[in-house]
């Protein structure tokens, strides 16, 4: 057998956006697949006294002022939680987090100078002549430019990510700390943090909250109001859901400003407003109709949530049940196919690298094993033991987290532009 690189195959997700599919199951595909960076990602550490000290650091042609915390063991006490689960290693990015520590309300005025100091960087590079083809300098100049992108890149993803966790903590909601076995829960349990359900749900619109009602009971099945029952489930499971349900809170609160701004203007499409809309037939015949044909075979591989869930019994309690007619997903339904393919498909590569990375961090790095034969050995799946509330919890924190990073990607493309057209 061979060890596949963990990550690429691991949380490798790609959905079809038919509107059948998008009817039955409220998912769509996200136009580059999703891969999981192999590069290790470590946890913040604790802090609860920190001394800060003043570096200069290089970035580009500019050097900045980067704050570093040094926690003294005696101070700390260990009784503080981290604020998000990946640690930001670029310079901005160790900046922020020190911001986000102390003064979280500070955040967007030091990532708008950021971005300031890194558009006039970007514009100095492009400014600059390329050396002569016959020089050997060329391959040079390139691979420093090629660095150079690589380094904003990171940085862009870091001070995504940090504006992120800024909304969290401006909705008072603590994200879930990185996945390990509770040695302090008999059980075994991982989730042991709090709920916080209805805070969650209220930070999305009465329409969008429809939809993710929806996109719970296709998950959680007959056991959606049974939050105390516990499961054994397979963690790399567990890591696709959430990834997946970022991309969906991300298309959700797309889709979802779009229907705002119309039914404020009064020119919602005829049929929105229909419970017995055409959709539900659509996705009836869909749902019920030849389980051998292969459309429906190839949305169910591609579709974490449809998939079996080992060693577990948690399986969606039928393929569509417990979906409710609601007007978000009729307006989706009345786009067309290009439209929907836009909407579906995450903007920038940033967006999708900090999505791979939070993933990680929160979930760690599985061990994917290919058999000869082409399929995934699971003997070395890790398997975890969590109630059905906290799996709702974790789908319900990864949809706000698309929606919020809708919003940030949105805020900084309108700083310094990096958003593909």
């Amino acid at each position: 057998m061979e060890t596949a690189t963990a990550f690429r195959s691991g949380f490798s997700i790609c959905y079809k956006p038919t509107k059948a599919s998008l009817g039955g199951s409220d998912f769509v595909r996200v136009g580059s697949q999703l891969r999981m960076s192999p590069s290790g990602i470590k946890l913040y550490p604790s802090i609860s006294h920190v001394k800060l000290s003043n570096r200069k650091v290089s970035f580009g042609s500019r050097k900045y002022t980067a704050i570093r915390a040094s926690v003294s063991p005696s101070e700390s006490g260990g009784s503080a939680a981290p604020i998000a689960p990946l640690q930001l290693e670029s310079p901005i990015g160790q900046f922020l987090s020190q911001i986000l520590t102390s003064h979280p309300h500070l955040v967007p005025a030091a990532v708008d100078q950021q971005l300031e100091l890194l558009k006039t960087d970007r514009d100095a590079e492009q400014q600059k002549e390329e050396p002569s083809p016959a020089g050997t300098d060329i391959v040079l100049y390139r691979r420093i430019a090629e660095v150079k992108a690589n380094e904003r890149k990171k940085t862009l993803e870091e001070i995504l990510y940090a504006l992120v966790v800024q909304k969290f903590m401006d909705a008072n909601v603590s994200l879930v700390p990185a996945i390990s076995p509770s040695s302090s829960e008999p059980s075994g349990r991982i989730d042991t943090w709090p709920s916080q359900d209805d805070k969650l749900e209220h930070l999305h619109s009465p329409e969008a909250n429809e939809m993710i009602q929806n996109h719970l009971s296709l998950i959680l099945g007959s056991r959606l109001g049974d939050n105390s029952a516990v499961a054994q489930i397979s963690k790399l499971r567990v890591g696709q859901v959430y990834a997946a349900s970022i991309m969906y809170g991300y298309f959700l609160r797309r889709v979802d400003q779009r229907f705002q701004l119309e039914k404020s203007m009064k020119v919602l499409p005829q049929g929105v407003d229909d419970e017995d809309s055409s959709i539900q037939q659509v996705a009836g015949e869909d749902i019920n109709g030849d389980r051998s044909d292969t459309s429906f075979r190839s949305t169910t591989q591609t579709h974490p949530e449809l998939t079996s869930w080992s060693a577990g019994g948690v399986s969606p309690g039928g393929f569509g049940q417990g979906i409710k007619p609601s007007r978000l997903r009729n307006y989706v339904m009345s786009f067309d196919g290009e439209t929907l393919q836009r909407y579906a498909t995450i903007r920038s590569r940033e967006a999708i690298g900090m999505i791979e990375k939070h993933t990680e961090a929160l979930f760690g790095r599985p061990e994917i094993v290919i058999t000869p034969q082409g399929t995934i050995d699971s003997s070395k799946d890790e398997l975890i033991k969590i109630s059905f509330g906290g799996l709702r919890r974790l789908v319900l924190e990864a949809v706000t987290f698309g929606s919020f990073l809708w919003d940030v990607e949105s805020y900084v493309d309108s700083r310094y532009h990096f958003v593909a057209n």
